[in-house]
């Protein structure tokens, strides 16, 4: 049998792989919380990966509420 290579089993099933551990965890969340609390977690999470992604896009949380509360001709 070949040496196995995690790296390379990683690598070129990387999605499935997320995929099941995100599945793992919405399973274990809906049994702890509920279908309902599950996906407020859920929501909550996607929210703020969203809020970091745009705070990374403008480079800071100063400028992204600057840009937020700016008048509209200023851009």
């Amino acid at each position: 049998m070949p040496d196995l290579n995690w790296w390379n089993l990683m690598s070129r099933h990387w999605g499935k792989l997320l995929g099941g551990l995100l599945g793992l965890i919405f399973a274990l969340l809906v049994l702890k919380y509920g279908w309902w609390g599950a996906l407020f977690i859920i929501a909550c999470t996607a929210v703020g990966i969203f809020a970091g992604w745009r705070i990374d896009v403008f480079g800071g949380l100063r400028n992204l509420i600057e840009r937020f509360f700016s008048s509209r001709e200023s851009y």
